[in-house]
């Protein structure tokens, strides 16, 4: 099947007790055992429920792997994989990974001395001298955020096999629908469902795809002990939102390169990051794994004063943290998604005061494209 078709016919969209074709939301804590010596498939919602599961199974089905697992946010999904991994462990990640990823390795895993390293994934030789003899796992992101640099997923892949590491890939920017990591080699897929796969801004939380029963086990052991579970309302606003995921990333792609090519040619803008622009470092390979450039970008004014008008002038996009929701989003990286990163950090990396960042939501390109170019006149 098409993916269109997939979003909506791929197992788990017809409730089995009841023939629904909307999976009921289950709001129970604990379900009755019928018989004590043969316990049911449900015990207590914490560790399996109906709703959370199918969207789990969804997810599964979507990004190819084999279990899926519904978290209560993304960085609750994130914290739960990386939880994984133990004392004197080595990770390495994506350098200019998302501010809350920088925060829980940073700041949280080093409490238990499982060391990171940041490194340019995009640089194969970079990542290779990266890799000491206690090094367990690559966190990438591809493409990143908030510049969108490109890392060849399928090269860094083969390095990490080469030394028995574990892949993650945060794949919040493309979906399951751009780009599908474990079918390029990656062992874990994560989401924050809270931007495209909710698509709605009406709800927040985390998905986690894993390859491999080995794997999965360790991950729903973190998630059952952890608890860090999404809720059944939740899980029920997110396979809502999956069923029209393809419909609105294909509007907004559309809009995301018309504005893309208008700010390369606004007079106050020095540069414009994203993947669907021919001159994009590292476009050619990210189409080779992507199937689409994306709804988000980045671009720098000529000026940190002439960001700050536009931030305080736009009107038909939302300033705000987050990104994917039908109405457009502009945020300010160095206030908001990348705040925890220290400003001689995030220089280094190329993320300065004069930098905004756009999700493209689903009104009318003109009228956004009318909007920013007042918004940018100073």
């Amino acid at each position: 099947m098409k993916f269109g078709t997939k979003l909506i016919h791929n197992g788990n969209e017809i409730d089995e007790n009841t023939g629904a074709i909307s999976i009921p939301i289950y709001q129970t804590s604990t379900f009755h055992q019928f018989d004590i010596e043969n316990m049911g498939k449900y015990d207590y919602s914490r560790s399996g429920n109906p709703t959370r599961e199918a969207l789990e199974n969804t997810i599964a089905i979507l990004e190819g792997g084999d279990k899926g697992f519904a978290f209560s946010s993304g960085m609750a999904g994130i914290s739960s994989v990386l939880s994984i991994f133990s004392s004197g462990d080595h990770i390495i990640a994506c350098k200019d990974v998302y501010g809350g990823t920088y925060r829980i390795t940073t700041e949280f895993l080093s409490k238990f001395n499982i060391e990171t390293s940041f490194v340019d994934t995009s640089n194969l030789a970079e990542v290779s001298m990266s890799i000491k003899s206690n090094t367990k796992a690559i966190f990438l992101e591809s493409p990143s955020n908030p510049l969108l640099k490109i890392t060849d997923l399928r090269a860094v892949i083969k390095i990490a096999k080469q030394h028995n590491l574990i892949v993650i890939v945060d794949n919040t920017f493309m979906s399951p629908y751009l780009q599908n990591p474990i079918k390029l080699g990656a062992d874990i897929v994560v989401h924050s469902a809270t931007k495209f796969i909710g698509g709605h801004s009406d709800v927040v939380g985390g998905l986690v795809v894993v390859k491999g029963k080995e794997l999965a086990d360790r991950v729903y052991f973190v998630q059952n002990a952890f608890g860090a579970i999404l809720g059944p309302q939740d899980s029920w606003l997110l396979l809502r939102g999956l069923k029209t995921l393809k419909v609105r990333l294909d509007e907004q792609q559309k809009s995301a390169a018309k504005l893309a090519s208008f700010l390369n040619k606004n007079k106050n803008v020095n540069k414009v990051y994203y993947p669907g622009l021919a001159d994009h470092p590292g476009s050619y390979v990210h189409f080779s794994q992507a199937r689409g450039g994306g709804a988000v970008l980045s671009f720098e004014t000529k000026d940190t004063d002439i960001a700050i008008h536009f931030m305080k002038s736009v009107k038909l996009a939302a300033v705000a943290v987050s990104l994917g929701g039908v109405e457009s989003i502009v945020s300010y990286p160095v206030k908001m998604s990348h705040a925890e990163i220290p400003k001689e950090e995030r220089e280094k990396l190329g993320i300065k005061d004069n930098l905004i960042r756009v999700s493209l939501g689903l009104e009318n390109i003109d009228d956004l494209i009318e909007d920013f170019g007042r918004a940018l006149e100073v």
